[in-house]
């Protein structure tokens, strides 16, 4: 009897296993977004200064992509979290699913076709004074999934903004600029960057549209 009870409950977690991996709708939308008011009070905060040390930036010195759970990585983690539908191999690459664009409004069926976008670029943040971080503090921001810095979205959409901010690059789809805005004031301030005046500018006129 008790092999039979515990057959049946490790079929049972398996079932639950696989419902966890590839049912329900996620939210595609990364945590901890302030909102609109908040985020100005926090832009107000913000040191304006002009960047430097672009130079010395190398994108090896933030160690990203590491190993989030078993064999899930920052990268996997993200398309789980974000897509609807995600099926993954043993590997934890995902084999099928869906994933919404918000950058741009697109839905891709295949993974292949959606980067990982850091919101304030690895360059960016680098400039703006991660160069006098900590190789640890690098790796944190990378892979940071606690906060509205990872987001998935089409590939190329991801190559056009580089590393970009806000006063030469914001988002295609005008409607999502806002959050846009939110997210990026709230990496800045959560990790103590600095931005530019026309940086600033932009992002009070990203605001304004909320």
């Amino acid at each position: 009897m008790k092999r039979v009870v515990a057959a049946a409950f490790a079929a049972l977690t398996a079932i639950l296993v696989t419902f966890s991996l590839t049912a329900g709708t996620a939210s595609a939308t990364p945590p901890n977004i302030p909102s609109a008011a908040t985020a100005a009070g926090r832009l107000a905060t913000l040191t304006v200064a002009a960047e430097t040390n672009q130079s010395s930036y190398d994108r090896s010195l933030f160690n990203h992509w590491i190993t989030i759970s078993g064999t899930c990585n920052t990268r996997e983690t993200v398309l789980k979290r974000d897509g609807v539908g995600v099926v993954v191999n043993s590997s934890c690459a995902a084999t099928s699913g869906s994933w919404y664009s918000p950058f741009d409004g697109a839905t891709w069926t295949a993974a292949g076709d959606v980067d990982i976008d850091h919101m304030v670029p690895l360059a960016e943040a680098w400039r703006s004074g991660a160069y006098a971080w900590t190789s640890a503090q690098r790796q944190s921001y990378a892979n940071d999934l606690g906060g509205p810095e990872l987001w998935a979205v089409t590939d190329n959409v991801n190559q056009a903004k580089g590393d970009q901010d806000p006063s030469t690059w914001q988002p295609p789809l005008s409607s999502f600029r806002c959050t846009y805005a939110r997210a990026w004031i709230q990496v800045k301030y959560y990790w103590k960057l600095t931005l530019q005046s026309s940086e600033k500018s932009a992002l009070q006129s990203m605001l304004a549209t909320c």
